[in-house]
């Protein structure tokens, strides 16, 4: 993992796991707090996060089986694991979180402010897309293009934590998450250091790959429903949609936002 010029790296301080006990009765999964450690669970999600030397870790919980896998691929344990029954993190977590016996917290990732940004590559820019798991698939998707960052308003977007780690499967070791307190002034900003600001819309005048693109750039993409608020398609220098062939003419954002980015990627690859 490549350090970033914006995050120090943690002590390391490897230990042997040691055992704790299940709490007694079944409760209800504690609520996440904003202020609190970022929740990592799935066996993607905390690999990468160990694997992550700036990653600073509180806890880790590991089943037996979690733990051997771990000990069996290498995965550096920057901090002493909890062995428990998978009980206990499902009493953490909810029934329906799919942790495969990994839970871990761990302080936030540094980010880069959005002038910290170098003008190059591709950036994504979200308006206000509030679902954690469409913003962690939209994460999943910028790691696999290499994406130089995701930018997204301070207010109107999920935590990096939880289910959003977990649809992200790691991504947020590898893509910077940027937050700006309001999103046509971030766009501005983008533009004045040289990004070529497109929105993607159901509804733009031109097909995404008949723009002329270049590089820096930024796609920009609105919720599902509400699609780009008016300020924010204002700021843009094009709207542009996605030529779909089907009936249907929209996509899931997370789906949009992995298409555009293949498109993108393509045509910068040609110059």
């Amino acid at each position: 993992m490549v350090r970033k010029p914006w995050q120090k790296s943690p002590p390391d301080h490897r230990t042997r796991p040691k055992r704790s006990l299940p709490p007694r009765g079944r409760g209800r999964p504690a609520p996440l707090s904003p202020d609190g450690p970022a929740i990592l669970y799935g066996w993607h999600t905390v690999k990468a996060a160990l694997e992550n030397p700036v990653r600073r870790f509180h806890r880790l919980l590991a089943t037996e089986n979690a733990a051997r896998r771990l000990a069996d691929d290498g995965v550096p344990l920057p901090v002493q694991p909890e062995l428990v029954r998978p009980g206990v993190i499902d009493a953490r977590l909810g029934p329906d979180a799919v942790h495969q016996g990994l839970l871990a917290e761990a302080d936030p990732l540094q980010a880069p402010t959005a002038e910290e940004l170098a003008p190059e590559g591709i950036v994504l820019v979200l308006d206000q897309i509030t679902d954690p798991h469409n913003v962690g698939a939209i994460m999943r998707s910028a790691a696999a293009f290499t994406a130089k960052a995701v930018v997204t308003t301070a207010r109107h977007s999920p935590e990096a934590t939880g289910v959003l780690a977990k649809a992200a499967s790691g991504a947020l070791e590898l893509v910077p998450l940027v937050t700006v307190q309001n999103l046509a002034r971030g766009m501005e900003d983008l533009r004045r250091r040289g990004f070529l600001l497109v929105g993607l819309d159901s509804s733009g005048n031109t097909d995404l790959a008949a723009v002329a693109l270049r590089a820096p750039l930024a796609l920009v993409l609105g919720a599902e429903g509400k699609g780009l608020r008016q300020l924010t398609r204002a700021t843009c220098d094009v709207v542009a949609r996605i030529e779909l062939p089907g009936e249907i003419k929209s996509l899931n954002v997370s789906n949009a936002a992995a298409l555009s980015l293949y498109v993108a990627s393509r045509k910068l690859a040609q110059h």
